[in-house]
This record gives structure tokens, C-alpha cells and sequence, in this order.
């Protein structure tokens, strides 16, 4: 995702270029306004199929609920100051102080669109091709709702050649990213379980138009049910920073993702709205699934921070949530505005000692001194790194070598050059050999 709060974003040169499984409620009425006083059901009262996990032994880890220490204060960071300079520039050449980061960064932000990844289980079990668009829908428009109350941080941005890896036995997957490319700044990412594979490559290009800020991202999202044959691409929507300079800052997605299943035919259109002076609607999505035939067969309509709901031309009326977002936890302000999934991505747990490589994010140490609220010590130990990954691209230079991904390479697939998976990791998982000194 998302990407969704990325703003300001700088080069690596300055060194700032710049998603619990299930996502239900009992309740079965809408929150929407609109829809209160209409009848609602829900996908989880119908009889439901036991959801193969990935077969991995479960590990029990106590997760934390709170981050070392509260959000770094932006008070005596001028934004205006800093930006307005740069009207109509790509903000990647921009150098930001940390104290404009939030304390994940770009790898473990593609990691956090699979927050509802109980909707991939649960398009697994579906046949109706229409039926798991819908889910493969709300899936998509999930990476957004982690956004909300994020509108004034970016993440940092990875060194080139570090990587992060995920593995959520309680959600069934294992995932990993690594940062591919400099110029231009690409992560890629695969993740797997026993019933999906999800991989992507992401390169975010920012914007600032006086008083908004905008982030335009490119590549494609794909994702593959191996055992019905099923594979679904999209591209993100838009996202923008509306009053850049205001404590009311706030962040908008907007355009249209549209959604291919290869195998079926179907087609998904789904519109994210921009609010307008003249609209009561915030945040709102609407949608229409298609047949192979083009003929229109579902629609769609809800909020992307709040849920997705399904219903019939001929009976809109009758709503059928899809999924509905988890509220944020209470003290979300002290955490940079986090969710509890988003609180648990930095976390280094006892499981995973001696089995990470030494460029896996939880290493590197600005990012963990910022979680610790040691805001001027990680100022600096940026500009080490920062410093350090310069010198050394300055050696290859001179040896006109280029760096190779460890993990990932370019594959053609449909026309598009792709960053893909090429295997190896989890099976040197605990005995990685140090390829590169990054911190």
C-alpha cells in the first residue's frame, strides 16, 4: 500500500524518498449513514469452509500493544518552510527530518496491506468467480484503511539491498521485500501461504501543489490462487495530502483500480471519490463487477476506511457486507496512529533470533532509535548510513559492478518488466551468509 501515507519522500542521496484474522464485526447493520435503516447480512453468516493454513508449526508470540515510546513531536518542524521551495517538484530529491517519519518503513509498508489477509483465504474457497471478486475487491480496497489518522509521517525509506521478512503463523503467510533498485527506488515484495501467493513491485512518486501533496504509485499488484487457476492484477488509486500546512491535515485516496481476473474474464471498476465542497461523502468507494461478456452483474459501494458492501441492481437495498474495518486502538495518537498489526511489523520477538538476515529492517538502527523516541541520535545515525550506502556505490562505480538483488529479479510477464520472487530465501532462512554490510 499502500502506501497510502508515504508524503514527503526524498532520495537516498538525501535519503527520504521517498498492510488479527478476521475483519468482521458481530454486528449486522452498516455503519454507513446512508444505510442504517437498511437490511444488512453479512458473508460470515453463511455456512463457512474450514481455511487451510500454511503447514508450519504454530509458534504462540505475545504481541506488543504499544510502541517503546510515544510519537516524536513535529512541533518544531516547519513544513511550509521545507516545501515551499518545491511547487510542482517530485519531492524525491527533498531532503525531510526524521522527525517527519514514522517508524516503519517502505518494505514493512507492503507488508501491512495484508492485514485482512483472512479475505484471500476466504476468496480461496469460493468458486463463484463473481462472488470472489467481490473479496479480491474489498481485499484491495483493505490496504487503505490503515491510512486514517496517518496523514502527517512517511516511512523511511530502505537502503538499497535491505530486505524484511513477515512470518504470521496465527494469519498463514510468510512474506518478503527487499529493496531492488535506487534510481529509481522500487520495492518488491512475494508472500505465500496455502492458499494464495501475493507479490508486487512499488515506486512511489510524490508531488507538492501548494497545499496538498500528491503520490502517484506505479507497478502492479498481483495475486494467484494456485488451486482454482485464478490470477488477479490491479494498480493503486492516487493518494493525497490535503492541507499540507494545517493541523487538519488529512489524507485522500481517489481514481479508479480496476481489477482482471486473467483466468475468468471478470473485471472489477472500482471508484475511489474525491471529496468536493459540494459533498457530504468522505472516503467513499463505489463499484461494479463485470462478466466476461461486459455485462454488469455486482455492485459495490462503501468507505475505505470503514468497509465494503455487495448488492444487486435490483435489490439495493439489500446490503451484504463484505468486510468492515477494526477500530484503531484507543491510544493510536501515542503510536503515530498505528494499527495493532502496524504496532507488531518493527517488533523483534523472541522467535526470530538467529533467523533473519543481517539486512532485515529490524536491524537497522535510526529506524529503531526513532521507535525509542531517540529522535536526534537516529538524525545522525541517518546520516551515517546515509553516508555509508554513498561510499559504497561510489566502489562499485569504480569497479563497474552494479548491486544484484539477492532475492529478487526482473521476469516479462504480459508485456510488463516485473520484479519477481526467484526462491532461496526460506531455505537459507537461519543460515544467510552476510552479502552486504548495510548499517
Amino acid at each position: 500500500m499502500h502506501e497510502a501515507e508515504e508524503n514527503a519522500s526524498d532520495d537516498e542521496e538525501s535519503e527520504d524518498e521517498y498492510d488479527d484474522e478476521s475483519g468482521y464485526t458481530p454486528d449486522t447493520h452498516s455503519r454507513e449513514p446512508s444505510t442504517e435503516s437498511l437490511p444488512v447480512t453479512t458473508i460470515e453468516d453463511a455456512p463457512t469452509t474450514v481455511v487451510k493454513r500454511a503447514s508450519v508449526k504454530p509458534v504462540q508470540v505475545v504481541r506488543r500493544t504499544r510502541l517503546p515510546a510515544p510519537t516524536v513531536s513535529m512541533q518544531n518542524i516547519s513544513i511550509m518552510s521545507l516545501l515551499r521551495n518545491n511547487v510542482g517538484k517530485d519531492l524525491s530529491t527533498v531532503a525531510m527530518p526524521i522527525a517527519l517519519n514514522e517508524p516503519l518503513n517502505l518494505l514493512q509498508k507492503l507488508c501491512e496491506e495484508l492485514e485482512y489477509c483472512d479475505l484471500l483465504d476466504k476468496a480461496a474457497m469460493t468458486t463463484d468467480p463473481v462472488e470472489r471478486m467481490c473479496i479480491v475487491a474489498a481485499f484491495a480496497v483493505s490496504a487503505y484503511a490503515s491510512t486514517i489518522y496517518r496523514a502527517g509521517r512517511k516511512p523511511f525509506n530502505p537502503l538499497l539491498g535491505e530486505t524484511y521478512e513477515c512470518v504470521r503463523e496465527d494469519k498463514g503467510f510468510k512474506f518478503v521485500s527487499e529493496k531492488v533498485s535506487h534510481h529509481p527506488p522500487v520495492m518488491a515484495c512475494h508472500a505465500e501461504s496455502a492458499n494464495y501467493v501475493f507479490y508486487q513491485d512499488s515506486q512511489v512518486k510524490t508531488k507538492f501543489w501548494g497545499k496538498s501533496m500528491e503520490l502517484m504509485s506505479t507497478g502492479t499488484v498481483h495475486l494467484v490462487f494456485p488451486q482454482l487457476n485464478e490470477h488477479y492484477t490491479w494498480t493503486k488509486v492516487t493518494t493525497c495530502m490535503r492541507n499540507v500546512f494545517s493541523s487538519s491535515r488529512y489524507l485522500e485516496h481517489y481514481g479508479t483500480m480496476k481489477i482482471h481476473a486473467l483466468s475468468s474474464r471478470h473485471q472489477c471498476e472500482l471508484q475511489f471519490k474525491e471529496s468536493g465542497y459540494f459533498s457530504s461523502a468522505k472516503n467513499e468507494v463505489v463499484g461494479t463487477v463485470f462478466a466476461p461478456n461486459g455485462q454488469k452483474v455486482m455492485s459495490l459501494s462503501g468507505n475505505w476506511d470503514k468497509s465494503l458492501q455487495r448488492f444487486h441492481e435490483s435489490a439495493p437495498n439489500a446490503l451484504e457486507v463484505i468486510w468492515r474495518a477494526r477500530p484503531n486502538p484507543p491510544h493510536h495518537p501515542e503510536i503515530y496512529g498505528f494499527t495493532q498489526f502496524a504496532v507488531e511489523l518493527n517488533e523483534l520477538t523472541p522467535d526470530l533470533h538467529g533467523k533473519l538476515p543481517n539486512t532485515d529492517t529490524r536491524y537497522r538502527p535510526d529506524q529503531r532509535m526513532y521507535e525509542e523516541g531517540r529522535a536526534e541520535d537516529a538524525e545522525r545515525e541517518k546520516q551515517r548510513l546515509e553516508q555509508k550506502q554513498r561510499e559504497y556505490r561510489k566502489v562499485l562505480e569504480q569497479r563497474g559492478e552494479k548491486w544484484t538483488p539477492q532475492w529478487f529479479d526482473v521476469k516479462s510477464e504480459g508485456g510488463d518488466q516485473v520484479w519477481r520472487y526467484k526462491g532461496g530465501y526460506w531455505e537459507e532462512r537461519g543460515h544467510f551468509k552476510k552479502v552486504i554490510e548495510l548499517w
